[in-house]
């Protein structure tokens, strides 16, 4: 399996706050199946949450260390959960924010509970620039949950959805599994994401999602979402 969406790039954000809680995590996510990690530190502009691509690297050039120091076997990338702002361009130009591995893939989140009325334009500005547009976990926003035609409305001018795995069991409450429900149903999600901060009690959580998603789709069509389409990211 491939995480294109996590918070172990350790001490620059909400997430794992050490070398080897990042550590020992990879290596938990190792073993229920994940081969490839992408790093996606928050980027939230003008907050304590702007740690630069320069730094980014720096701390994952010794996370992989770390995972050859222990024999992690797993592959991590850059990228960055950044916050929706007009700026994006500029900040992706300047290189201050990262891709996901570099790539044409942004992921990009948007307000928990409120409205943002410059997400649309923002997203449409980036595609129509040639920039692939990953809305991280759609399934817990509340004006979505609200009104799902936003999702079609994204869907609609070539935005890409990545829910979390634990949104299906319930980590994140009843409506966002309402809604990443109905976004299997209809087929709307292209990658899924553990959106990891720190350590958990036990790590089945994958096996259990995709139990649940198999209500949904078909065993080829989870793999797609869990690793195939991922992989192609990574191999752009």
């Amino acid at each position: 399996m491939i995480d294109i969406h996590s918070h172990l790039l350790y001490g620059i954000d909400d997430g794992s706050r050490s070398i080897v809680e990042s550590a020992y995590i990879i290596k938990s996510l190792s073993e229920i199946g994940y081969t490839d990690i992408i790093l996606t530190p928050h980027f939230i502009n003008g907050s304590s949450y702007m740690s630069t691509r320069e730094n980014n690297l720096d701390l994952l050039d010794r996370l992989k260390v770390e995972l050859v120091k222990h024999q992690i076997p797993v592959n991590l990338y850059l990228g960055n959960e950044i916050y929706i702002d007009s700026d994006i361009i500029k900040l992706f130009k300047e290189g201050i924010i990262s891709s996901l591995n570099d790539s044409k893939y942004l992921l990009i989140e948007l307000p928990m509970s409120g409205e943002n009325e410059i997400y649309y334009d923002v997203f449409l500005d980036l595609i129509n620039m040639g920039y692939k547009v990953v809305l991280a976990h759609p399934e817990r926003y509340i004006s979505f949950q609200k009104d799902f035609n936003k999702v079609y409305e994204l869907k609609e001018i070539g935005v890409l959805f990545q829910c979390n795995v634990g949104s299906i069991l319930g980590d994140y409450g009843s409506h966002a599994k309402k809604t990443i429900k109905r976004l299997l149903k209809e087929h709307l999600i292209t990658f899924m994401g553990t959106d990891i901060h720190h350590k958990k009690e036990n790590y089945n959580f994958a096996e259990k999602a995709k139990k649940k998603f198999s209500k949904y789709l078909t065993e080829d069509e989870i793999n797609d979402i869990f690793e195939n389409n991922a992989r192609k990211l990574l191999n752009k």
